[in-house]
């Protein structure tokens, strides 16, 4: 490529377009000349010359911008139709010293002419070349002075996503700037889980011809979501050609980057064909901040194209005002550059010394010395412009680029919305979004309405089927067993059944026809294998799947389900007797282990009671055999509430309060339990569950087919070797009646929706242990397809307003046997169901024997006080001693103080006489008596 670039240069050379090589130039010269490669014949180019005139002769005529210097303007038309001679043209501008290059307008051109500009060391700031390659390390010398395609396609994918559709169909000119803008825009779909299904490239020489062939392609895909990423010479012409062949109807929606907003800038009018052929359109345009200087460059511009004779009048368009910026953008950088004392010079390019001699003179080309510092000043601008603040990344690009969102209606045009790459899709300008927080309602994704081709405003569903004719192959599972779901009508090639009920009655639900068939999957004499069956909708052999599929993870990897429409997790189903009433039938309530905790604490209590009543209750002293049978006897007649024990203390009143409490709720629990077992019927079956099931080393039994084999192999590590396939349910009868011992099988483990058909008139079988997955059966479609999202939604309509339960009550509703299984071990209560009570219960007993010693310290230490006992284990004999002896009660006064007796204004209670003579009561008022007391 470098040598053809060169010889380009040489036949320029040859023909007497030599670069002159300048000598040093002074620190700041009298002149600078700079170029611009431009195409005058387009809507762009047009409007850009004129601003880059307006823009130099600005730069001219003040003096504090580049301190006297000059810009010195030289222009080349590139001329559209013709690559080659372009390229020949925009060098021709080399003859001078030029220090920097404003374009290529054209991406393609761009690419070519980075390669100069490397080779020469000229800064090339383009203000529409927004391929987004461009930016890559290969092209240094490269500066864009606009937005990059990048944030376009971004904006675009945003708006794709807000709409929520999957599948867009791109249209694009087939060079550098079409291409490498769609792949943008595939990348930035990927992102919003979107994708492009069609890719429509046309020539870069576009004709009238090519338009209806590609456009005849478009219109037989299904998707109706169209991204027109195009040049504005020939945009015009190809939505006119989609008018006349009916793609701009309703359910189209037609997008179209900013090429047909600059086309709506520029020209001051369109034909009525135009107008008609661009109703609904979205489009984009670069966002500017509105402000003086943006508000002064359009009555400059107004009054400027008012006095044109030599063409029509036309509007500044966003590309013209960047051009306009991208002048005074290198004013300033130039100035930067002499005041950092670079120099204007050139020197001659020593790696082409090898080319001396001949004809092609390449080594009279030469290099600009400071190239590398203008490059480096100009990325280092920081300014403010009319397009709002021109400052770059460190990726090159412009800082917040931003696009309003344009909808094209009648002869005008209206903005719906902005995007920026801070904010996303908002009603809010970029500049008025920053002045919100982030998390208020008025930041979130947005757009006001729109009005779509064919005058419509309901959003269009953005696919419709192939216009080829072909009906939706949608297979089906022949099956053996369970008919109810699925089965062919005999006799005809029509099915029936819940399964096929439910998805008509969801396609009925569709704002539109859906043309189908029903392709069989199976060979009749046994169950199809369903992953087989949906292998077929990856392969393309069908487009949908209807039938019990079950949604499971391994399957979600290839195709795409609906909504569920019935849940079925998987069971165990097995053998039942009925659990007949024995002797011992009472104890079923209680776990074993609750009948011991409760007999335990039954004794606890009552002992508790003893120690707290013994000193003062003679109904709980004695001889040993009748404190014990006191003991057992006022623990279990609490039971019943029938204790005649009379309890005095305080403690031990609340320690009984508490443990009534505890005996009232264990009667109610007993007998509410009790009640439930005589009046439920109780089976009973040798299988308790799924977890007995793998623990044995019994045979179980599965639907042939279906996902329950690898579920219990592969979740469960049930060894195959113990799995049996079943076909029907005769076999499923068979195999359960005959058991392991017969060569059938302990239990069948199968989902639920079947088992309820099938112990529907089997009451001999039932479900034993609990449903142990939680799964859901739906309809299958391809990886992103859009009518799985549309029967989803027509699934829940009819899920709401009481279809599917309707279509539920007529083919599975049936007088079923019990099927709830054993239940000898859910009824029964279990100690975790009252161990706070039982907690309750042990602390108050604990609190109360705590402070019934701490009492008894108390007393004792006040009784004994001034006596010596020794040693350490007659001061415990002693205490003991004194917590068994009696605690009399008194209730008397003495009349007489002069008969010696002791005289007290308040009743003497709990008065013990000690060996010393000494009282001691409850009350602790203690005191000396003369003589004998009275006992």
């Amino acid at each position: 490529m470098k040598i053809v670039y060169l010889w380009l240069l040489g036949m320029i050379i040859y023909n007497g377009c030599f670069i002159s090589t300048g000598t040093a130039a002074s620190p700041r010269p009298d002149v600078v000349n700079i170029g611009a490669i431009l195409s005058f014949n387009t809507s762009v180019g047009k409007v850009a010359k004129l601003a880059i005139e307006l823009a130099v002769d600005e730069v001219n005529s003040r003096t504090d911008v580049l301190n006297g210097t000059k810009l010195k303007l030289a222009m080349q038309d590139t001329k559209l139709s013709s690559g080659f001679l372009g390229i020949v043209e925009a060098l021709r501008f080399m003859e001078n010293d030029t220090v920097a290059i404003i374009g290529p307008q054209q991406s393609v051109m761009a690419h070519i002419i980075s390669h100069i500009a490397n080779e020469l060391q000229v800064p090339l700031l383009s203000f529409a070349a927004t391929d987004p390659t461009l930016n890559s390390l290969q092209f240094p010398y490269f500066v864009r002075t606009t937005q990059s395609d990048d944030f376009q396609m971004a904006a675009v994918a945003d708006i794709v996503g807000y709409y929520e559709w999957r599948d867009v169909i791109a249209i694009y000119i087939d060079d550098d700037h079409g291409r490498n803008g769609v792949s943008a825009l595939g990348d930035k779909l990927a992102e919003k889980r979107c994708k492009i299904s069609y890719k429509a490239p046309m020539s870069p020489k576009l004709n009238s011809v090519e338009i209806k062939n590609a456009l005849f392609k478009v219109a037989l895909m299904e998707s109706r979501v169209i991204i027109l990423h195009i040049y504005a010479t020939w945009g015009l012409d190809v939505l006119n050609v989609a008018r006349e062949l009916g793609m701009m109807r309703s359910g189209y929606v037609w997008i179209a980057t900013d090429w047909l907003s600059t086309v709506f800038d520029t020209e001051s009018s369109l034909t009525s064909a135009a107008v008609d052929s661009i109703q609904g359109v979205l489009t984009l345009r670069m966002h500017m901040p509105d402000s003086e200087p943006k508000r002064e460059l359009f009555k400059r511009w107004n009054n400027l194209t008012a006095s044109n004779t030599e063409n029509s009048r036309f509007g500044l368009n966003t590309y013209g005002m960047y051009a306009y910026d991208t002048v005074w953008l290198l004013a300033h950088s130039l100035d930067k550059f002499l005041n950092q004392g670079g120099n204007i010079s050139f020197s001659n390019d020593t790696s082409l010394t090898e080319f001396h001699g001949g004809r092609l003179q390449f080594d009279a080309m030469s290099i600009f010395d400071g190239g590398n510092l203008l490059l480096s000043s100009i990325l280092k601008v920081n300014t403010t412009g009319v397009t709002g603040k021109l400052e770059f990344t460190s990726e090159g690009d412009l800082f917040h680029p931003a696009y309003e969102v344009i909808n094209v209606i009648g002869t005008g045009i209206r903005t719906i919305g902005y995007w920026s790459n801070s904010s996303g899709l908002s009603v809010l300008s970029p500049d008025k979004y920053n002045a919100y927080e982030p998390n208020t309602s008025s930041s979130k994704q947005k757009l006001y309405g729109v009005i779509w081709p064919g005058q419509t405003t309901q959003k269009p569903r953005g696919w419709v089927f192939s216009s080829s004719g072909r009906q939706l192959r949608v297979g089906v599972p022949n099956r053996v067993s369970y008919r109810e779901f699925v089965s062919r009508i005999e006799n005809s090639d029509s099915y029936g059944g819940f399964c096929i009920d439910v998805f008509n009655a969801a396609k009925d639900e569709l704002p539109y026809a859906v043309p189908y068939k029903f392709v069989p999957f199976g060979d009749g004499h046994k169950n199809p294998v369903t992953s087989d069956l949906l292998h077929l909708i990856t392969t393309g052999a069908l487009d949908a799947v209807v039938g019990d599929i079950t949604i499971t993870t391994n399957r979600t990897k290839m195709v795409d389900f609906t909504q569920p429409y019935i849940e079925s997790g998987l069971v165990v189903v097995a053998p039942v007797s009925k659990l007949n009433s024995s002797a011992w039938a009472f104890l079923r309530p209680f776990t074993p282990m609750m009948w011991c905790a409760t007999g335990v604490f039954f004794l606890v209590v009552g002992a508790v009671v003893w120690i707290l009543e013994r000193r003062t209750n003679d109904e709980f002293r004695g001889p040993p055999r009748r404190q014990f049978v006191t003991i057992i006897w006022f623990s279990f007649s609490t039971l019943f509430f029938s204790h005649r024990e009379r309890i005095a203390s305080t403690l031990g009143r609340f320690v009984l309060i508490i443990w009534l409490f505890v005996v009232l709720i264990l009667n109610s629990s007993y007998t509410a339990s009790m009640t439930s077992i005589l009046t439920v019927e109780q089976l009973s079956s040798p299988v308790k569950g799924i977890e007995s099931l793998v623990t044995s080393s019994d045979p179980i039994g599965f639907q042939r087919g279906s996902f329950a084999e690898n579920y219990l192999t592969d979740e469960l590590n049930i060894h195959r070797s113990r799995l049996v396939p079943l076909n029907s349910i005769g076999e499923y009868e068979k195999a359960l009646r005959d058991g392991p011992s017969k060569g059938g099988v302990a239990a069948v483990v199968d989902e639920r929706a079947y088992m309820e058909l099938f112990l529907s008139t089997r009451c001999e079988f039932g479900i034993v242990g609990q449903e142990f997955t939680k799964m859901g059966w739906g309809f299958a479609f391809p990886r992103d397809s859009p009518l799985a999202i549309d029967m989803s939604t027509a699934i829940l309509t009819l899920s709401e307003n009481g279809g599917l339960q309707r279509l539920h009550d007529k083919w599975l509703t049936r007088s079923a046997c019990s099927s709830e299984g054993t239940k000898q071990d859910v009824d029964r209560l279990q100690v975790q169901s009252f161990w706070g009570l039982f907690l309750l219960c042990g602390s108050v007993c604990l609190l109360a024997l705590l402070f019934y010693l701490i009492k008894m310290i108390r007393e004792y230490m006040r009784h004994y006080s001034g006596q010596i006992i020794s040693p350490q284990s007659g001061r415990l004999q002693s205490f003991l001693s004194f917590v068994k002896e009696k605690e009399d009660h008194h209730h008397h006064e003495e009349a007489a103080a002069g008969k010696g007796e002791f005289k007290s204004s308040r009743p003497i209670r709990d008065q013990r006489v000690s060996s010393n003579g000494r009282v001691h009561g409850d009350d602790h008022d203690d005191s000396v008596v003369s003589g004998s007391h009275a006992c």
